[in-house]
Order: C-alpha cells, then structure tokens, then sequence
C-alpha cells in the first residue's frame, strides 16, 4: 500500500510539474518548448481534457500542425472539448488541403469550408476566392487591415516541399508560417 500511495504521489507531482510548466512556456510564448514537452508526456495526460487542449494550442502557435492530430482524436468528453477539436480539424484541413493544391495542383477554388481566424485559415481563404491557382506565389491583401499582406508560396527543398506564409504589416514582416 505504501509503494502504490508513494508512486500516486510521484506521478500526480510529475503531472503537475508538466501542467505548469507549458502553461508558463505558453504564457512566456515559447510555443515550440511547450509543444516539445506536451508531445513528449501526452500519454501522462491524455485524460485530461484541459491539458490536451493546451498542447493543441500551443503546438498550433508553434506552426506544428500535424501535431493537432492527436488532441483531435482525444477531446471528446465535454462540450468545450469537441469545440477545440473541431477548430484544432479545421486548421489541419485547410493545411492539408492547400499544400495538396500548391504542390499537385489540386484545383480547391470556390471551396467553402468553416474557417478561423489563423493565419492558415485567412490565407486558405484567400486562396480558394482565386481564380488564378497554379502560380509560384501569391500575395493577398487584408480586407479588414489594408497595412495587412500575406505571402503564399512553395519553397523547394530536397526531402519535403515547404509551405511558406509570410505576413506583412506595412511592408514590414512580421511573422513566417513554415508548414510541410
């Protein structure tokens, strides 16, 4: 009795030491760090519907899409969890689906889907309102903000083509979206 009370106490510790420490590298903005240490201890978590929804979030401000796969799958119980999902599959979609189209020339344009404020979403858009898909690059202008651009286009590489969104504030870039 006394090793199952000693080892309750050490894994209920080890959870709480992981809680608080992404929610301090979320707050601090170290999304990649809090991504890193979400995906190495999910299964410490997976239960825990607030935690994993604080991985998908962090992981999604880290540019680490795909890695919104496994929260989609565990946040299933409450009302606010099926809501994260949906938002978390949403932003995987239009991911995927835009890579598919700027690498295979998959043909999305005039494709409603649901969309968020992301960033990915806003391009995806932006993307699917075009009537002119299969170029090398593209760059949208903000409705809303006219000091707002985004910059769409494949970079090449050797192993895995890059997806590059670039986005601009007065000329000026502000933040580079790097998806695969």
């Amino acid at each position: 009795m006394k090793h199952f009370i000693l080892t309750l106490l050490l894994l209920t510790s080890l959870y709480a030491d992981i809680k608080q420490e992404m929610f301090s590298l979320y707050q601090n903005k170290e999304y990649k760090e809090a991504c890193k240490i979400g995906f190495d201890n999910f299964f410490r978590f997976k239960k825990n519907e607030e935690l994993v929804a604080l991985y998908g979030f962090v992981c999604l401000n880290a540019d680490f899409i795909d890695r919104l796969a496994i929260p989609i799958t565990a946040l299933k119980f409450s009302k606010e969890a099926r809501a994260n999902a949906t938002y978390f599959s949403v932003i995987l979609m239009q991911k995927k689906m835009l890579y598919h189209a700027l690498i295979d020339g998959y043909d999305i344009s005039g494709l409603k889907l649901p969309t968020t404020e992301y960033v990915l979403s806003k391009v995806f858009d932006f993307y699917t309102a075009q009537k002119d898909q299969g170029k090398r690059f593209y760059i949208f202008k903000d409705p809303d903000d006219s000091k707002k651009s985004y910059k769409l286009y494949i970079r090449e590489e050797t192993r895995v083509n890059k997806m590059i969104i670039e986005e601009y504030y007065d000329k000026m870039l502000l933040k580079q979206h790097i998806y695969w």
